[in-house]
């Protein structure tokens, strides 16, 4: 990798490398400014939780509220998050697994910004994968000097974009309350299924918990072109949850093991992340 990157930065002329920079300047402005209307999005919480706003959901459902959110907590639905962890860049076979620092923004299922640093010295690659609106990218640097992923708005990948924002809603559990507009569907003594209806479509999202309420995976089939053939349809994607910890009031999951094939052979967890911080807007 140092050479290649040395190679890289070498065939570069001053020119390239000025224009370089300013598309990099420009990409991370439109990242801060996807954050900032997320942010000012977040309403002033205008109800505390009360067990009895979820008395009537399905008993899987019922339990998760009430393990994730202590009774008097104000109800906000934008999170904003720590996390280290490590990313596969590989596949099963081969994962290639780099380490990760991160800060996110999640307002489910309006949309998130996700900005890592991933890997060190000369092979360190940062950038963020965003959704907000009718937007959404995927835009990484490798030394904030050559675009190794710099992806346009598509309905396939907005599509798939808006599935992740609905899939990491754990992490924001007022966002997961009927008053918001999700209908919990019954599955099973330890599954129900979230429903969120956004932009014209609905994205459904399965949880097991235990008999605590603890939450132990979430599942859902996400609109992705994670495959051998790179074509968009409909696969299996979910991650376990594997501890728990308390911010404001919430209960959200500190370490998960998460990615494609969830449930299946196939399952890669390329995104293995632990939260150090959450802030709720």
């Amino acid at each position: 990798m140092p050479k290649r990157v040395a190679l890289s930065l070498a065939g570069l002329s001053v020119g390239g490398l000025a224009a370089a920079w300013a598309v990099r300047g420009h990409d991370h402005h439109e990242s801060r400014r996807a954050w900032d209307a997320l942010a000012a999005g977040a309403m002033r919480p205008a109800a505390l939780f009360r067990p009895d706003m979820v008395a009537g959901l399905p008993e899987p459902a019922r339990r998760y509220f009430t393990f994730a959110i202590a009774p008097g907590t104000p109800l906000s639905t934008v999170v904003e998050l720590d996390m280290v962890g490590e990313i596969g860049l590989g596949d099963k076979e081969r994962p290639n697994y780099r380490p990760m620092v991160a800060r996110e923004i999640l307002a489910p299922p309006h949309g998130f910004v996700w900005m890592p640093r991933i890997g060190s010295g000369l092979g360190r690659i940062s950038g963020s994968d965003a959704c907000i609106g009718d937007q959404a990218w995927t835009r990484f640097w490798l030394l904030n000097t050559v675009p190794v992923a710099r992806t346009k708005a598509t309905p396939d990948l907005v599509r798939s974009a808006r599935a992740r924002a609905v899939a990491e809603a754990l992490w924001a559990p007022a966002s997961l309350l009927p008053a918001n507009g999700v209908t919990w569907e019954p599955v099973d003594g330890n599954r129900a299924r979230a429903v969120f209806r956004h932009e014209g479509e609905s994205f459904a999202l399965e949880f097991t918990v235990a008999e605590s309420g603890r939450p132990l995976s979430v599942a859902m089939r996400r609109w992705t072109n994670a495959n051998p053939e790179r074509v968009f349809r409909y696969q299996p994607f979910g991650a376990t949850v594997e501890e728990t910890g308390t911010f404001a009031g919430y209960t959200i999951p500190t370490r998960i093991d998460g990615g494609n094939g969830f449930g299946t052979d196939a399952y890669f967890p390329f995104f293995r992340a632990r939260v150090t911080e959450a802030r709720f807007r």
